[in-house]
């Protein structure tokens, strides 16, 4: 039977797992996916990820694809991969894809958000979901700061390993509150390693007043020095995949 290139959307707790990628440290989620897909098509698969998501990190909606010589229908096979997937993973929707469809190499942009606790006490239910800061967070500051970000730049100051090539396009960036909730979201062509968590966690200074948007500036406009901290990473997600 001619091979079929799969596309599926799938959610996940980040949580338990040392990240996106098969490792020998622990258990990841393409490990537990491709387990699950080979338990149903009946043969390994190698399962493409649109991009890692790092220890702890969760996913709205994650993209990968995989190629296999299954004929069970898109809407069967969904339904079929989930029950042999732990609960704190599930496929959203499959579709078949043409042959050169890629979930890394076909992707347009990323949409990652972050999420920010900003009240006097911690949280005991969302402490795997979000980043608890006591202090008061100046959101006018972060959202002006946040604009500087905007457009095409060298990000190296904000990554943790940066490549020859550190340049990237942000398309969108917004920083909302919705009471004690700060979310910080980013659109980007491309992220660098840890880029999104450094930029929140430069926000997150500014907020504080401890960088000021003069800071920023120079650090975009000369692409050395060193951005604010990186921020841990069970309060970032993966919300959208774009093509």
């Amino acid at each position: 039977m001619a091979s079929r290139n799969i596309k599926v959307v799938l959610e996940y707790d980040g949580t338990a797992y040392c990240g996106w990628q098969t490792q020998p440290n622990g258990p990841t989620i393409q490990e537990a996916l491709e387990k699950a897909i080979e338990a149903v098509v009946g043969s390994p698969v190698t399962v493409h990820g649109s991009g890692r998501t790092d220890s702890g990190v969760h996913a709205l909606g994650q993209v990968a694809s995989f190629e296999t010589s299954t004929d069970i229908p898109c809407g069967k096979l969904c339904q079929a991969i989930n029950a042999h997937l732990p609960e704190d993973i599930a496929v959203l929707r499959a579709q078949d894809e043409d042959a050169d469809f890629h979930a890394r190499f076909s992707a347009k942009s990323k949409v990652y958000r972050y999420v920010i606790l900003n009240r006097p006490c911690r949280t005991a239910l969302e402490r795997h979901r979000c980043f608890f800061v006591r202090g008061e967070l100046d959101l006018g500051a972060m959202r002006d700061a946040a604009a500087l970000f905007a457009g095409k730049h060298d990000f190296c100051a904000f990554c943790t390993e940066a490549p020859d090539n550190a340049t990237r396009t942000i398309r969108r960036i917004e920083v909302t509150r919705l009471d004690e909730i700060l979310a910080v979201e980013i659109e980007a062509d491309g992220f660098l390693y840890n880029m999104v968590r450094r930029i929140v966690g430069t926000l997150t200074e500014v907020g504080r007043a401890k960088l000021s948007q003069a800071d920023v500036r120079k650090l975009l406009e000369t692409g050395k020095g060193v951005g604010g901290p990186t921020t841990p990473g069970h309060a970032l997600y993966l919300v959208e995949v774009k093509y």
